[in-house]
């Protein structure tokens, strides 16, 4: 087991430096650029931006830029703001706790709801509870997050003034846990809808294929009931591959957590991303990007080894 992992992590080291000369690159090749909101202000001369330019090292070579953000990376900085100065990694870990709230929150509710509906349309299949998820799941997945979202906020927010429209927290009532949940149910629910969508149909692909086996056939004709057949024999096989799915669908878990976010105006990394976008804070961006990457390698690593657990065909060797 150790070696499989020191192996994987080995593996990853290129593809890590790969993903941070393309951002990098990518993004100092965009329009603009971190000094061009100070073009629309009339007190900055030519000679100021100069200075800023020359102070923040954006007149070096492209290589040299990068040579300094790596050096940044091995320092633990992960470099600083160009607005303020501070280090990127302090302002990515300061709005971690919200998105892992928001992500944690979504995904479980999602593998609970999804997973119980693909096992009924499974065990009920062609029945109207089984079309009736099908045709809800595909609806689901067909809307944007982002219109979930403002559907949401119309609805519970203005027409029916229910739930707050966004934020985590009412002025005030900072650190207050039910005043926390009342901001975080509209976020999660939308999150949670798209996220059920998905789980559901694969959850159901799994389970049918694992139904129709011979040993589900061979388990029921000794005469268990069918509780005793889909917990003993059908689940332990059937959620092998919602395991990997874990592993893929937490990228994208973060991806649909940026746009919640950002409508719901959640204080959380995908609101600090779009922050960072507007800014053009190359730093705040790429300390976003790298992140991102290791979350994604991680994630996967973890799903491989726990697929390893539970499925002793496979063998990490």
């Amino acid at each position: 087991m150790l070696g499989y992992v020191v192996r994987r992590i080995a593996h990853s080291i290129p593809l890590v430096i790969g993903v941070s000369i393309i951002g990098f690159c990518i993004m100092h090749l965009a329009p603009g650029g971190p000094l061009s909101v100070y073009t629309l202000n009339p007190t900055i001369t030519a000679a100021d931006l100069d200075r800023l330019r020359v102070s923040l090292g954006l007149d070096q070579p492209l290589y040299m830029q990068y040579l300094g953000w790596v050096k940044s990376m091995l320092q633990g900085t992960w470099g600083y703001t160009l607005f303020g100065g501070r280090p990127v990694l302090e302002v990515i870990l300061e709005r971690l706790p919200a998105t892992l709230l928001l992500m944690g929150t979504s995904l479980a509710f999602s593998m609970i709801i999804g997973t119980l509906l693909g096992v009924l349309g499974a065990v009920r299949r062609n029945s109207i509870f089984d079309y009736l998820a099908t045709t809800g799941a595909m609806l689901a997945l067909s809307f944007p997050t982002f219109w979930f979202g403002l559907m949401a906020i119309f609805i519970f927010a203005i027409e029916l003034r229910w739930l707050p429209s966004g934020g985590m927290y009412d002025f005030g009532e900072e650190g207050n846990l039910l005043n926390l949940i009342k901001h975080l149910i509209l976020p999660c629910t939308v999150l949670t809808l798209v996220l059920v969508a998905t789980w559901s149909r694969y959850a159901r692909s799994s389970f049918l294929e694992v139904i129709q086996q011979d040993y589900i056939r061979t388990a029921k004709s000794k005469g268990l009931s069918g509780g005793k057949v889909l917990s003993r024999h059908a689940f332990p096989n059937a959620v092998i591959p919602l395991v990997a799915l874990l592993g893929v669908q937490l990228p994208t878990l973060f991806s649909g957590a940026l746009v919640a976010e950002t409508i719901f105006g959640w204080p959380g990394m995908g609101r600090l991303f779009v922050d960072a976008l507007n800014t053009k804070e190359y730093s705040i961006l790429m300390g976003m990007v790298m992140f991102t990457a290791l979350f994604v390698i991680v994630a996967n690593l973890l799903a491989d080894i726990a697929i390893a657990l539970i499925d002793p065909r496979v063998k990490l060797t």
